[in-house]
């Protein structure tokens, strides 16, 4: 009876957070009969209960019927904490000993995934509060801190630190400010640490022409006089 009425607190909650970080969910009826992220969810809860009891095969076959329908791939294996949404799930990849905590978003064409065919936690371990925005890769067994962000398009390799903001092919952090950082992320707005490095270079160039003009200049009144 207490598993039953803990299932449904955690239905309730998957409902709820849809709510809080989707503006386009209207009512109740249309986010349980149309929203992949929720379905897919469900099932991996289902998945992963015959999982943890060593019914591998039909845990595999939930999955695969799963993907199928939503095109969402979470292997049974993977361990999802509570309140976690998928927003637009199509493409969304979890490795089997993936790790997510309590309230993280990520959007479509997410994968969390391996970098070989290494045995044991080859899969990333996501902390709590973590938004992996659209297209983001975070692979191999590395850990995402508390409260982070992962820019659209990213590959992350290496361990983010809690309160960080990561962007780009490495993924490297661009903020992190000790404090929370908001769950919401605009896509469109993302610091670019390779466009700041190029812009740096342009002004060092800049005042070097600078100071040969100058040089130059002092030279022909010198050869004047």
């Amino acid at each position: 009876m207490e598993e039953g009425e803990e299932m449904f607190k955690r239905m309730k909650e998957d409902i709820e957070v849809v709510f809080e970080q989707d503006p386009a969910a209207r009512n109740y009826i249309e986010v349980i009969l149309t929203y992949s992220g929720l379905h897919a969810i469900w099932s991996h809860r289902v998945a992963h209960w015959f999982y943890k009891r060593k019914f591998y095969f039909i845990a595999r076959v939930i999955s695969q019927i799963n993907r199928f329908f939503t095109g969402i791939e979470i292997h049974p294996g993977a361990k999802i904490g509570r309140r976690f949404f998928i927003d637009h799930g199509m493409g969304v990849v979890i490795g089997e000993t993936c790790e997510i905590g309590d309230n993280v978003t990520i959007f479509q064409g997410v994968t969390l995934g391996g970098t070989g065919k290494e045995k044991g936690k080859r899969h990333p371990t996501i902390k709590d509060n973590v938004l992996v925005a659209t297209g983001a890769k975070v692979l191999g067994s590395i850990v995402v801190g508390e409260n982070s962000k992962i820019g659209a398009g990213s590959v992350v390799l290496k361990d983010v630190p809690p309160n960080s903001t990561v962007v780009g092919i490495p993924g490297r952090v661009v903020v992190q400010n000790g404090v929370k950082v908001r769950r919401d992320l605009n896509h469109t707005d993302l610091p670019d640490p390779v466009s700041d490095l190029c812009k740096s270079l342009q002004a060092q160039i800049n005042e070097l022409k600078r100071e040969i003009e100058e040089l130059k200049s002092e030279r022909r009144l010198n050869d004047d006089n």
